[in-house]
C-alpha cells in the first residue's frame, strides 16, 4: 500500500509541477497572438485583441483547473503515507515491547 502511494506522488508532482507552467505558456502565446493581431489591423482593435486575450484566459484556467485538484491529491496522499508509517512504527514499538515483556516473564 505504501508503494502504490509513493508512486502516485511522482506522477501527481509532476502534474502539480507542470500544469501551471503549460497555462502560462498559453498564456504567453495567447498575448503573442493578441499583438500579432494588433500588428495585422494597426491599431488595438477589440476584433484583434479579444481571441488572443481569450485563448490566453483560456489556458490559465485549464492549467490551474489541473493544478490546483493535483495538488490536494498530492497532499492528501503525503498526509496518508505519513500516517500509515506512523502506525507501522507504532506496531513494531508495541510488538517488540512484548515481545521483551513475554521474555522477561518467561525467564
Amino acid at each position: 500500500r505504501l508503494l502504490y502511494m509513493e508512486d502516485q506522488l511522482t506522477m501527481l508532482g509532476t502534474i502539480v509541477a507542470t500544469s501551471p507552467m503549460l497555462g502560462l505558456f498559453g498564456t504567453v502565446w495567447g498575448v503573442m497572438l493578441t499583438f500579432i493581431g494588433i500588428a495585422k489591423v494597426g491599431r488595438p482593435d477589440l476584433m484583434a485583441i479579444a481571441p488572443g486575450i481569450s485563448g490566453a484566459l483560456l489556458t490559465t484556467v485549464a492549467g490551474l483547473l489541473v493544478a490546483i485538484p493535483s495538488l490536494a491529491g498530492n497532499n492528501f496522499i503525503i498526509a496518508a503515507i505519513q500516517a500509515t508509517e506512523v502506525d507501522m512504527e507504532t506496531f513494531c514499538d508495541e510488538f517488540i515491547t512484548s515481545l521483551k515483556l513475554e521474555e522477561t516473564n518467561i525467564s
